[in-house]
């Protein structure tokens, strides 16, 4: 069985995706790799945007303990808070460009035309969005959750909750990128359209460490995550793909 094979031109940001006769999902996924293999050789191009995330995320996590002080209750307390504020905010940062590139060179219109469901290529461009811009949050947060005085077992389950979370807001937001297309301010409407849909992952995000904080059992709010993850990861792509047709025709 012969997999899709994915020619990418990075420098014109140009895909084509070929697909012989063999099954619909090997050959689905296998352009799904294809694509995020592409948009990860893309982002190596654009260091600057995964440091700029990063130093964001930094900045506004170590404001706080600078205004408010080094009383250590007052820390634990809106530690978890903060966090989950800037990692939602530093989510938003890239979420315009990714879809807009590849509209404004013709590329969607590309592999919305190739044998290959739009909202599998979707997905691989989710998927490389969280790598870039939500990965390194988790990776960096419980060092910055030091600064607030959190304990072991309260930076795992920060960790734990940002693994479900950041990819709730990759999805979500892709859904936001894929309205906007082609909008005049799309970054600023993004941001008014994404963020009353990103309070329930914020709420039960930082919920489950003001639980765990308050000695109750946090097992229910990661599992509200985990169940919008799950619906999330399955109905994005496919309204994604959904509105970028909308966009290009």
């Amino acid at each position: 069985m012969k997999a899709i094979r994915g020619v990418v031109q990075a420098g014109g940001g140009e895909a084509v995706l070929r697909a012989p006769a063999a099954d619909a999902e090997p050959r689905a996924t296998s352009a799904m790799l294809a694509m995020l293999r592409r948009e990860l050789l893309l982002t190596l191009r654009r260091r600057s945007e995964i440091a700029t995330v990063l130093m964001f995320f930094v900045i506004v996590a170590s404001l706080f303990p600078l205004a408010i002080g080094p009383e250590p209750q007052r820390l634990r307390a809106i530690g978890p808070g903060v966090l989950w504020v800037g990692a939602l905010l530093s989510t938003l940062l890239g979420l315009h460009r990714m879809f807009a590139e590849d509209y404004a060179d013709g590329t969607l219109e590309q592999l919305a035309l190739s044998p290959t469901p739009l909202a599998w290529l979707v997905a691989g461009k989710i998927v490389a969005h969280w790598l870039v811009a939500g990965l390194p949050l988790v990776l960096l947060a419980p060092a910055l959750g030091l600064q607030y005085g959190m304990p072991p077992a309260a930076l795992a389950l920060l960790v734990a909750a940002l693994l479900l979370g950041t990819p709730l807001l990759s999805l979500i937001g892709s859904i936001g990128a894929a309205l906007t297309l082609g909008a005049r301010g799309g970054g600023a409407l993004l941001a008014l359209l994404l963020l009353p849909l990103y309070v329930p992952a914020l709420v039960f995000g930082s919920g489950a460490l003001t639980a765990q904080a308050s000695g109750l059992d946090s097992s229910g709010h990661l599992a509200l995550l985990g169940a919008m993850l799950v619906v999330a990861a399955f109905l994005a792509p496919m309204a994604s793909a959904a509105a970028i047709r909308i966009a290009i025709e």
